[in-house]
């Protein structure tokens, strides 16, 4: 049956009349036929044929079929296939001829250059010098200073009994201090020099319990260095231990890490016999490094910052963020304050070496010593302030009441720039006996302070801003009391004052009555109060205005914060109003004293002033200017300007009749200022809970008053206890000593 299908007629599936195909068409046809039939010649089927016989052509698809029922032949479709790619590969060839013209001609020297670099091997030399820094006049405060090194940097394939030959011949040439040696470091020694020896320490047992997994390599270890006897060790004389120490020096830290043998005191000859001999003391060198030095000995050092070392490199805590900005393990980078923070620009740049084929050395870059900075810092005053500060202190903790005193700060700021012209701590400690004064500038940005009175000037704009009370209002000072607390009271009672005297006189009272009335709250004595919780965020927004209890900017790192309460209480806004609650920076009261006397802009403060790029013609000049510091605006205090005139007004009263004079100096006139005096507490015993309570003085200034060009900030906490009648006049003497001082010298 299947046979027969495949025999069916056409007629099934073509119309009779048609040919299966073009081939057969033109086989069957008559001259004649063709004569009237076809308009083309006869060897055109001719070449229809061969094609068709070339090409074994099947039986018409419905695509052909369709073809030829539009008078379309397949000589056609070729011609015009053949002609399409020959333009296409034209087109195609033309364009890789012009990229290859492009690429061997017109860019040839550009690919050349990718191709050396990429094949180049460049390395770079050791850390260069960092740049200069200098104070406001250009005094020289930070400078670099050449030192002979003699290193070791292992070489690939060396022997510990190499190493050993290399420390022995050291020990003979060069004078090594080697008091550090440790009777490890001389176990080490021996047990390189007496392996077998070392090995016979260990029992049969213990190596059977070795092969059982039972002790390891470290285990085994331990067992020898216990073994090793002082007998043992006694074989080795002074030389022996020096080479001891100098092997130690050599394995110390990571394999591949240069290793310095000695960078103190190296003498000519001992540079000159390392440095002609390298080729046989194989990994052992010399090199010129470099170490800081401070033409003013200790002042400002601890804000100048640290640098680390050649053996130190970058420190754990700082590998990352060194890392990202493309630094190599052992390079030498500022590590704290103003090293750290200004890194960017004191960083030198490494020399660049190209390796040749013969394996040498071609400078390529000589690189260049790091920029130079200038501070904002008045060096003459900085140091006058340094020690007086430290006189004082000392002076000080010999007064009655201060046993829990131990250190004071002060702050000389530009109130119309931000800039901080000199700004110090000290600390006097108990050691072997005697009291010694140490340096504590850093807790200017990072120890929090009980403030103060200082602070009422920002109280005394809430209650203008709010409607407690009017520029000249009049208010009774007196105690008040809320029930189931103690009363509140001025330091004496003022009688009844208006608002310059409150200032003039630091009226507790006059606060409280400002803070009742800004937290809608009804006072009655020996009554309950309720204060609305909003009148807190009053008090900060407006105290934050003027930087206190947030960050000032300063550009340091580590900058605090301060400390905010957390309680709502109606009393403890009251202790708000009159600074006994939150707790400010020494440099945070800075910007809120600036931000008083230059009429209400917080402007940020800064002790960078300007940058240089290193000279190329003269390495102890300056180079271009890259960098110059303006003042920044921060913000604004959201105050009439009448209000903080009245202020100012205040604080001038202060100074000239008020509870600050005098510590304006012999400038009293021409000052203002304000006084605090606070209830402070301390953890005596370091359990986390303050348990004492004690008494922190402080005082902020500004001169002239009505064109302020420096300000001054003078603290010491817990300069007495609470039983003291009187405390210490350190912020008196201090103060007057410094605006002394700066108008000595900006006359």
């Amino acid at each position: 049956m299947a046979k027969k299908k495949i025999k069916l007629k056409g007629s099934n599936f073509f119309d009779k009349n048609k040919p299966i195909n073009k081939v057969r068409k033109t086989k069957f046809t008559s001259h004649k036929e063709q004569s009237f039939t076809h308009k083309k010649p006869i060897n055109k089927v001719a070449k229809v044929k061969q094609v068709t016989k070339r090409n074994n052509l099947r039986p018409y698809s419905n695509t052909q079929k369709s073809s030829s029922s539009s008078g379309r032949y397949l000589p056609d479709i070729i011609e015009k296939r053949y002609l399409f790619l020959l333009v296409l590969t034209t087109i195609v060839f033309s364009a890789i001829t012009v990229r290859l013209f492009q690429l061997q001609v017109l860019e040839a020297d550009s690919y050349e250059e990718k191709l050396v670099a990429a094949t180049e091997k460049v390395v770079e030399g050791e850390s260069t010098p960092r740049g200069r820094i200098y104070d406001r006049n250009y005094k020289l405060l930070v400078d670099n200073e050449a030192v002979k090194t003699i290193y070791y940097k292992k070489e690939s394939g060396i022997s510990s009994k190499e190493e050993i030959k290399l420390a022995r011949i050291l020990a003979e040439k060069i004078n090594l201090d080697y008091s550090k040696l440790s009777e490890k470091m001389l176990k080490t020694f021996w047990y390189k020099n007496h392996e077998k020896e070392a090995e016979a320490k260990i029992t049969k047992e213990e190596r059977e319990k070795y092969n059982e997994r039972k002790l390891d390599d470290n285990d085994l270890e331990d067992l020898i260095y216990e073994r090793i006897t002082a007998e043992d060790l006694a074989e080795y004389n002074e030389i022996d231990k020096k080479t001891a120490y100098i092997y130690y020096l050599m394995n110390k830290g990571y394999s591949y890490a240069e290793k310095i043998i000695k960078n103190s005191g190296v003498t000519d000859d001992e540079y000159a016999f390392v440095s002609e001999n390298i080729d046989t003391l194989k990994g052992v060198n010399t090199k010129l490094d470099w170490e800081r030095t401070y033409p003013y000995g200790d002042v400002f050092k601890s804000v100048l910052g640290n640098v680390s070392s050649s053996t130190q490199g970058i420190p754990s805590e700082l590998v990352e963020e060194y890392l990202k900005e493309g630094y190599s393990m052992n390079d030498r980078v500022g590590i704290s304050y103003l090293e750290f923070q200004y890194e960017k620009y004191l960083k030198g740049t490494k020399a660049k070496y190209k390796v040749t084929n013969g394996n040498n050395y071609e400078l390529i870059d000589a690189g260049k010593r790091g920029n130079d900075i200038v501070l904002t810092i008045d060096i003459d005053l900085q140091k006058y302030l340094e020690e007086q500060l430290a006189n004082e202190v000392l002076s000080t903790k010999s007064e009655a009441h201060t046993a829990y005193y131990d250190h004071s700060f002060a702050v000389v700021a530009n109130p119309k720039t931000g800039e901080i012209l000199a700004m110090a701590g000290k600390q006097v400690k108990k050691e072997n006996g005697q009291y010694k004064v140490t340096d504590y500038t850093p807790g200017v940005i990072t120890t929090s302070v009980t403030s103060g009175s200082i602070v009422k000037g920002a109280s005394m704009l809430v209650g203008y801003k709010y409607g407690a009370i009017n520029i000249g209002q009049y208010q009774m000072d007196e105690c008040i009391k809320i029930r189931s607390t103690p009363e509140k009271c001025s330091w004496r009672t003022l009688g009844y004052i208006n608002d310059i005297n409150a200032l003039a006189y630091s009226s507790n009272v006059y606060q409280y009555k400002i803070a009742i009335a800004v937290g809608n709250g009804n006072y009655r004595y020996d009554q309950p109060l309720t204060l609305d919780k909003t009148a807190f965020d009053k008090y900060r927004q407006m105290y934050s205005s003027f930087g206190l209890g947030v960050k000032t900017g300063i550009d340091l790192p580590s900058e605090g914060h301060g400390y905010s309460g957390k309680s709502t209480l109606p009393g403890h806004l009251l202790d708000f109003s009159i600074g006994q609650y939150d707790t400010y920076t020494p440099i945070q009261i800075s910007q809120y004293i600036n931000t008083i006397a230059n009429g209400g802009s917080r402007l940020q403060p800064y002790l960078l002033k300007e940058v240089y790029e290193t000279s190329k013609e003269n390495k102890d000049s300056f180079g271009t200017k890259i960098y110059e510091a303006s003042a920044k605006e921060l913000g604004k205090v959201d105050v009439e300007e009448k209000y903080l005139n009245r202020v100012k007004e205040g604080f001038k009263a202060v100074v000239s009749y008020g509870l600050g004079t005098q510590y304006m100096g012999s400038y009293q006139s021409i000052g203002a200022g304000k006084t605090g005096t606070s209830q402070s507490f301390i953890d005596t015993n370091k359990d986390g809970v303050v348990d004492t309570e004690t008494i922190t003085t402080s005082f902020v200034g500004y001169a002239p008053y009505d064109d302020p060009r420096m300000s001054i900030v003078v603290i010491s906490p817990d300069v007495a206890d609470a039983s003291a009648e009187a405390t210490s006049g350190i912020n008196k003497r201090l103060s007057s000593e410094i605006v002394n001082k700066y108008f000595e010298i900006y006359k």
